[in-house]
């Protein structure tokens, strides 16, 4: 069976897409399937910048709120249940639209993933007991492809990258080659914004400023008894921590936030060069573009 017509919205934080998305899904009578990794939990929803029932404007969206805070969740498993809602959303004659946040997850829909040895609890244990500091200097010596696409405070990918390494010799970017030459598939539309690195850095300082202004804090001070290990993760959710520790000012832990979805969003970059390899994906200078101009744009590509 061929799959299904689907069309995918990639770009950085804070540039839009889940707005985009909502208006794609109006047009074209379609249902948002999300892609990215922290909005799967329940009750993380300010950090994260989950849509909010007013602002889906009625358009079902999937994949929000399927996990519990205490669990962890890969990428596998998004994967799979990601197939499962495309194709019930194109059994019910409507156009499915991913819209991405974890690039990852987009880079897996379209040109699958690479399975990898099984994990290896005891080599994870061994990895997660080494600092910070010395498990990315393994990452830079190893494998110093995945250590550019992988940010410095991702400590689960850098494990499992590690953990690829170890267990087969070969980095796990050169296990990844399928990556390297993505085919063309007429069924799905890849819509990438593209936005100037300081327009969008302004777009990030403004969001995390809304963030704290809507509850950032109260929302994190109440999830701290159930936060797992790769739900503390999530930009925003570690740097309150930390403040709710003791460890840093409240000021300092929002300038934190700043810094380091910045750097998440020049990460991002990296990735999208990547996905801007996709034949026949579409790209729109978001910067220079107007805002109401990018819904038709995008319909029209689509109905060709």
């Amino acid at each position: 069976m061929s799959a299904p017509r689907t069309i995918l919205i990639v770009g950085p934080t804070s540039g839009g897409k889940t707005d985009l998305g909502v208006e794609l899904a109006q047009r074209l009578s379609g249902e948002v399937v999300t892609a990215d990794a922290f909005q799967i939990y329940r009750g993380m929803d300010i950090g994260t910048a989950k849509p909010t029932p007013e602002e889906r404007r009625g358009v079902p969206h999937h994949l929000l709120d399927i996990v519990d805070p205490p669990d962890s969740f890969t990428v596998h498993q998004w994967l799979a249940l990601a197939h499962q809602s495309i194709g019930e959303i194109a059994s019910r004659g409507c156009v499915p639209i991913v819209v991405g946040g974890t690039n990852l997850y987009v880079k897996a829909l379209l040109d699958g993933l690479f399975e990898g040895p099984a994990p290896d609890e005891a080599l994870r244990k061994q990895l997660r007991e080494l600092s910070p500091e010395a498990r990315r200097e393994e990452l830079l010596r190893v494998d110093p492809e995945a250590a550019r696409r992988i940010h410095p405070n991702d400590e689960r990918r850098t494990i499992r990258a590690l953990e690829v390494f170890r267990q087969t010799g070969r980095p796990i970017s050169e296990h990844q080659t399928q990556w390297d030459a993505p085919g063309h598939d007429a069924s799905r539309l890849l819509v990438g914004l593209d936005w100037p690195t300081e327009t969008i850095n302004k777009r990030i300082n403004a969001r995390v400023r809304a963030m704290i202004e809507c509850g950032l804090v109260d929302e994190v001070r109440g999830l701290v008894p159930s936060l797992g290990a790769q739900a503390r993760e999530a930009l925003g959710y570690k740097q309150v921590l930390a403040h709710l520790e003791g460890r840093m000012s409240l000021d300092d832990a929002v300038e934190k936030i700043k810094i380091e979805t910045r750097r998440f969003a020049k990460n991002q970059r990296t990735w999208l060069k990547r996905l801007r390899l996709t034949p026949g994906s579409l790209w729109i200078d978001a910067g220079a573009l107007p805002r109401e101009q990018w819904g038709a744009l995008i319909e029209q590509a689509w109905r060709r």
